[in-house]
């Protein structure tokens, strides 16, 4: 006998408080949740929902609301945690784009499968961390990736697109290029894989992790020991977004030339940075706000945190145009003082 389809589940005039990690006060006109590939075409061939302008919403910690949102919001949770394949060279593991990303990452490291213990603690949904590749203490999501796929939001069709085909950069990925090529607002990720590579090698080439190698005496630590390290540290300087509304870091480090870098530490000796691969320099954008006075000030309702000053963080029934106040005043005094522009990580509606 044939199934009956399942219908939409769609909310009208739906709060967004709960579905930002800031916690900022916005209401989508239209939500829906998605919680499979079939919800995602039943929005394409929607009459209304499939020629309406959509927005894509996944653990929304990497977005300021400042309004409410016209668009037809699309929250994505779907769901699946399993192992693909076991080869000689690396486990392929495969997620829903709505599972928390910290759970696939103790899932991983539970289950025996090491490789994303350095990315533990950060906050959002697996399907979030390629359009952001998120990267921490010396590993980037680009690192482990193996494949995803994807719905068309105009035709509707799965594709599956490989690394290259992601154009993953520094904070960066096709899904966030609106440009030739680009995919920004034009697909939803269903599922990603991810490459976990064997025999593994720790990644502790970073300082916080140094200092626990020097702390502890332990200089060949085991993937949980990592996992557990990246884990403290995180808590020890990172509000958690469940207590202390907040998208993680706010500002990309800006990297700079060896010239620019020269030129700053003739001024500020002590500025943290660090040598890329390519000869270019990353800087700590936490730092470069941190010489600026900004950490633990409060603009209206948002402030900086007290422990780092990469962080923005709502003090209690903050909006987001006081987060966007904040961000400005803290970029032009950035600027002001060291000649460069911070470029936010969040996307800001």
């Amino acid at each position: 006998m044939p199934t009956t389809p399942v219908p939409l589940d769609v909310q009208h005039r739906a709060s967004l408080r709960e579905h930002n990690s800031f916690g900022l006060p916005a209401v989508a006109r239209t939500l829906v949740r998605l919680r499979s590939e079939a919800d995602v075409r039943r929005v394409v061939d929607h009459p209304d929902y499939g020629v309406a302008p959509k927005f894509v919403l996944g653990g929304g910690s990497n977005v300021v609301l400042t309004r409410d949102i016209d668009s037809v919001v699309l929250k994505v949770e779907i769901a699946g945690l399993r192992l693909l394949r076991e080869k000689a060279d690396a486990w392929i593991v495969e997620a829903g784009a709505g599972e928390s990303w910290h759970a696939l990452v103790a899932w991983t490291i539970e289950q025996g499968w090491p490789g994303l213990e350095n990315l533990a603690l950060i906050p959002g949904s697996v399907g979030a961390a390629p359009v952001q590749n998120i990267g921490a203490y010396g590993v980037e999501l680009k690192d482990r990736f193996d494949s995803l796929d994807a719905v068309d939001l105009v035709t509707g069709r799965s594709v599956t697109l490989d690394a290259a085909a992601c154009r993953f950069g520094y904070r960066d990925s096709v899904f966030k290029q609106a440009g030739f090529g680009g995919l920004a607002g034009k697909s939803v990720i269903t599922r990603v894989r991810l490459r976990l590579p064997r025999p593994w090698q720790p990644v502790l080439g970073y300082l916080d992790l140094e200092r626990k190698i020097a702390d502890t005496g332990n200089a060949r630590p085991d993937a949980r020991t990592v996992f557990d390290w990246v884990c403290a540290i995180r808590r020890a300087k990172l509000p958690d977004p469940a207590l202390v509304g907040n998208a993680g870091s706010f500002f990309k480090n800006p990297v700079v030339s060896p010239e620019q870098c020269r030129d700053i530490i003739g001024r500020d000796p002590e500025i943290v940075h660090y040598p890329m691969a390519d000869g270019s320099i990353k800087l700590a954008a936490g730092w470069l706000i941190d010489a600026c006075g900004w950490k633990g000030k409060t603009v209206g309702r948002a402030g900086v945190y007290e422990r780092q000053a990469l962080v923005l963080v709502n003090r209690g029934g903050a909006s987001g145009a006081e987060v966007v106040t904040l961000a400005r005043a803290i970029q032009e005094s950035v600027y002001g003082r060291f000649g460069i522009r911070l470029e936010p990580e969040p996307i800001i509606l």
